[in-house]
């Protein structure tokens, strides 16, 4: 195999590699909605509460998403 072939597989395995790795921030996003959804359903009086401690639980998920793609360009 080519320098030039080895270097598209590659690349090509490292956005593979990247999306299997967002699944895992895709479900914690899932499961800190559903949890908040949960919640305010059973005491919606606590919602203030529980939407800014999902919304922080989301950031911090996505940001695992973001590290990721970062990574995986900058290793391709």
């Amino acid at each position: 195999m080519r320098h030039d072939e080895r270097k598209a597989v590659t690349g090509s395995l490292n956005m593979l590699g990247y999306g299997v790795a967002t699944i895992g921030p895709a479900i914690a996003v899932g499961l800190i909605f559903a949890a908040y959804i949960n919640g305010v359903a059973r005491q919606p009086e606590a919602q203030g509460r529980l939407q800014s401690i999902a919304i922080l639980g989301f950031a911090l998920a996505e940001a695992l998403a973001i590290i990721g793609i970062a990574l995986a360009f900058a290793i391709s």
